[in-house]
């Protein structure tokens, strides 16, 4: 069997006659474990296969191989027994970009461990909260200084069974990478149910304390899908995706699809985002797929793509935030590729997207991947008609759904609004055309009810940041007495804009209104536009919109 043959037990596919994936289903063993049955097969096909490529901001560079991975892997899980680490203990990650994480995942995975992915922005009170929350047992993380003082400001309200450190040493922590090498590169396997605990996200919620996503072993499976159809990934691919280990996105784009499919990940361990290190870093591994926000396009076109070497790349797919028509129109024009959109959440997989060989709409988010039967369904649960605003919900099949996740650990009030009539509830609104293309409107708690419309934020924000003075937008119902809500924009505005008067400052507000009314109906422009200095934000950066309303309810 080939590296690239391995996953295909596992998965049954049918395809159009244009290419487009039409069949895609997953047939798990009861004890499927991606680190046993995916890794470590591939690495006793093809134990040299490049894995991964790892380099940092500061000229250091690692390659890995599967059977490398594999090796690694046994010998962190044993590390971690000996310190003792076991089935069904759940350990906290804080790990940035390192080349451990993608060992430490695998050696959890292997131990029957519960892994919980943090970012390293978090504080002491956030950690106290997830450790108490979530019975963290143990804590993996980077030496990174500010790190390591808010974890151990947090262990002095909530101890833990052990902590680990990375890249570094501190007293009073495990020093992983001086011990690694001391333990066997061998390991039995810790034998798994498939639908066991695996992977525990702290969602970034824009109301209240984050919820604690559970998911199975199904999930790193799940994922081949994600790889395969929208990231067009093949065992020759050199994958690149724009992000760190404590979001979900890095098991989206550095993780479970990519190395499932024997391809290779391109990690790039950097300490600030600078877009010009990053397209020289494209250019100079020959990246072939690349994945990120709308944003981070957004810089690279603002850096000039034209001066960088980057026709290694074929595919390039996009998430997480409006993508508006002058980014999709420059990167086409700068390397005559398509940005291929999708959508998913921290609870779900890849649910709907532009496989490769589709056909796009442009601003369509796609139509629903194979794997999932997704519907507009209205407050009852019942399906909308088409070009009907409702929620996007995934019908529920008896028994296995895989893609899905577990539920919300000890929150039966969320899990009974997230599971009900037989669907699994996003939270998001969208329409559908008649050919089944959706179209994003914005999170059901964001729509605007005015005068009888429903008016979702997300296309009137896509269209303000087509403006050259609009850096950063939210766009959110304020208090109106005749039409119940009125339409309103908070700007952050480039630099160039934030010099002007304050006459030239209302004329602009004019100026926006009529580029909104002018790009879309218009009775969704913004009666009221406030200029702010910046936006409330969650720790994973998404838009706190209900914080702006409740500011606006107070005052009226």
């Amino acid at each position: 069997m080939k590296a690239s043959e391995v996953h295909m037990q596992y998965l049954d596919e049918a395809f159009d006659e244009n290419g487009v994936v039409c069949k895609s289903e997953l047939n798990l063993p009861d004890n499927f474990n991606y680190a046993y049955d995916i890794i470590d097969k591939i690495a006793e096909c093809e134990p040299h296969r490049r894995a991964m490529i790892w380099c940092d901001d500061e000229g250091r560079k690692r390659t890995f191989t599967y059977g490398e991975f594999s090796k690694l892997s046994n010998r962190a899980a044993n590390l971690f027994t000996d310190k003792g680490i076991k089935k069904g203990d759940r350990v906290m990650c804080v790990l940035k970009r390192h080349w451990q994480i993608w060992i430490i995942i695998l050696a959890l995975d292997k131990i029957g461990a519960v892994l919980i992915p943090a970012t390293n922005q978090l504080k002491k009170k956030d950690y106290v909260f997830r450790f108490r929350a979530g019975d963290v047992k143990a804590i993996v993380a980077t030496a990174d200084g500010e790190v390591t003082e808010n974890v151990e400001q947090a262990l002095t309200e909530y101890p833990l069974k052990e902590q680990f450190i990375v890249k570094g040493s501190r007293e009073g922590w495990v020093d992983f990478d001086d011990l690694l090498m001391n333990y066997p590169d061998t390991f039995e396997r810790v034998e798994n149910h498939v639908d066991d605990d695996c992977l525990m996200f702290f969602s970034s919620g824009t109301t209240g304390y984050p919820k604690m996503v559970m998911h199975s072993h199904r999930y790193g499976a799940a994922h081949i899908p994600t790889a395969k159809y929208w990231h067009h990934i093949n065992s020759e691919s050199i994958h690149l995706t724009i992000s760190e280990s404590g979001w979900g996105k890095f098991f989206w784009g550095k993780f479970y699809g990519q190395l499932a499919l024997g391809a290779t990940v391109m990690a790039y361990d950097f300490t600030r985002f600078v877009p010009a290190d990053v397209l020289k870093m494209i250019e100079q591994y020959k990246v072939t797929s690349l994945c990120c926000p709308a944003t981070i396009y957004r810089f690279f076109i603002k850096e000039g793509m034209e001066g960088y070497d980057i026709s290694s790349l074929r595919y390039a797919t996009t998430a997480g935030e409006a993508l508006n028509s002058e980014v999709y129109n420059k990167f086409f024009e700068y390397t005559g590729l398509k940005l291929m959109e999708g959508f998913g959440q921290t609870e779900t997989v890849l649910i709907i997207g532009n496989p490769y060989n589709s056909v796009t709409r442009s601003g369509s988010m796609g139509k629903a991947m194979p794997l999932f039967n997704v519907i507009v369904a209205d407050p009852d649960g019942k399906e909308c008609p088409p070009n009907t605003t409702g929620e996007i919900c995934v019908v529920l099949r008896e028994g296995v759904n895989n893609g899905i996740f577990k539920g919300y650990v000890n929150n039966d009030e969320a899990n009974a609004k997230a599971f009900s009539n037989g669907l699994y509830h996003t939270g998001d609104t969208a329409y559908r055309d008649k050919d089944g293309y959706f179209w994003y409107v914005g999170r059901v708690d964001d729509v605007i009810k005015s005068s009888g419309y429903r008016i979702g934020p997300f296309e009137i924000e896509s269209v303000l940041m087509e403006h050259p003075a609009v850096l950063e937008c939210a766009v959110t119902g304020a208090p109106d007495p005749i039409r119940g809500q009125v339409v309103k924009a908070s700007i952050v505005l480039t630099k160039k804009y934030k010099e002007k008067t304050p006459e030239e400052l209302e004329a602009l507000k004019d100026e926006l209104k009529k580029h909104v009314k002018t790009n879309t109906a218009p009775y969704k422009y913004p009666r009221i536009i406030d200029f702010v200095d910046d936006l409330p934000k969650t720790i994973s950066g998404k838009i706190r919109r209900v914080e702006i309303r409740e500011r606006d309810n107070k005052k009226a």
